[in-house]
């Protein structure tokens, strides 16, 4: 089936559909993943965007019910080169086609990915729409630059649990936990889980006086889709939480306790998107690999003298991690949980273990 992309700048290409038919519209951005296409369709930081997978083949090890984040699908559509049908693994329930049209999302195949990415990189993320009903380029623009832009966008009522639940084994606790859900990824309560803490999810907008009531020895702020800076209500039930226990900011946890802090954040033209961003931790000189998945970033010149930075990109030297020890805040703008991979940060949870231990003990 024909398929026809847009992006708002008149750019434009057709190509063959799979999945599920329709009309779809979001950012269009991409990431530079390898492997993991599963864990990407499932993050709820993608909602209401378009991803470009750079790695030319998709689709060849399947799906299976493990590798998930989340229990649904987030980006409005999928763009990749080629599609590579009849999965290779022996974990594979399903092929992506299929997949993808159980879940009711479009994707679009024959692509020149490579062109498309160099055109983000050089124009900046963007709208874009892509259809198999309306195949003129010119009418499909008109309805492109009728959706919102990203900036200004609060997207966390589409991705928040609607109520409270517990995320727990049936393995000892050494910390009650709370973590505020603004779309996060099941694996940051696997490793919560993994060190210790006795998991209690909450919607996003959960009133600091409730968490406080619960006593929790730390609080996590999750990643999450959109504009922080949309988000005033979430970010002043966050000041009243800072001081009072050890609170790790994970992606836009790390923007909000920016925002918390008192500083700002900006767009990036095309954002971080990727299993393969080197950040250098600023206290020991370590560079470290990571996965990211976020279009906004805070400005450390907005930051007062009691918040350090702890990591900076070494690809753009924007800021990728920040500490306030006498509000005992700690934050990374990348994902120490990246599944699957890589692992190079997984000691951010160990650290924000230690952070409570050195609190409460």
């Amino acid at each position: 089936m024909d398929a026809l992309l847009v992006l708002e700048d008149g750019y434009s290409e057709r190509g063959v559909a799979f999945g599920y038919a329709g009309e779809f519209f979001g950012e269009i951005v991409f990431n530079t993943c390898i492997t993991g296409y599963q864990e990407i369709l499932t993050d709820p930081s993608y909602q209401d965007q378009v991803v470009v997978f750079t790695y030319p083949q998709i689709g060849n090890y399947g799906v299976n019910t493990e590798d998930v984040e989340s229990s649904r699908l987030y980006p409005s559509a999928i763009v990749v080169r080629e599609l590579s049908d009849y999965p290779s693994n022996w974990r594979s329930k399903s092929s992506l086609s299929d997949y993808l049209k159980y879940h009711g999302k479009l994707a679009i195949s024959e692509i020149d990915t490579r062109a498309l990415t160099r055109h983000i990189r050089e124009q900046g993320a963007m709208r874009c729409g892509i259809s198999t009903r309306e195949l003129n380029s010119g009418r499909l623009l008109e309805k492109v630059r009728r959706i919102p832009q990203m900036e200004g966008a609060d997207l966390i009522p589409k991705v928040t649990t609607s109520r409270r639940y517990d995320f727990n084994g049936k393995e000892e606790h050494r910390w009650n936990v709370v973590v505020y859900d603004f779309g996060a990824k099941a694996n940051i309560l696997r490793n919560l889980k993994d060190i210790g803490c006795r998991v209690t999810v909450v919607p996003a907008n959960t009133a600091a006086e409730e968490v406080l009531a619960a006593k929790p020895h730390g609080v996590v702020l999750s990643n999450g889709p959109g504009d922080p800076a949309a988000l005033a209500p979430i970010i002043s039930q966050i000041k009243l939480l800072l001081g009072k226990m050890p609170v790790l900011g994970i992606c836009l946890g790390h923007q909000l306790l920016g925002h918390a802090l008192g500083g700002t954040t900006f767009k990036l033209k095309f954002g971080h998107r990727g299993g393969n961003q080197p950040v250098l931790h600023l206290p020991t000189k370590r560079v470290e690999i990571t996965s990211h998945n976020h279009g906004f970033a805070v400005d450390p010149d907005s930051l007062g003298a009691h918040v350090s930075p702890t990591y900076v990109n070494l690809n753009d030297q924007t800021l990728e991690g920040l500490r306030c020890d006498e509000l005992l805040v700690d934050a990374v703008q990348f994902h120490p949980e990246a599944s699957p991979g890589p692992h190079d940060c997984r000691h951010i949870f160990e650290d924000f273990s230690e952070t409570m231990k050195k609190f409460y003990l």
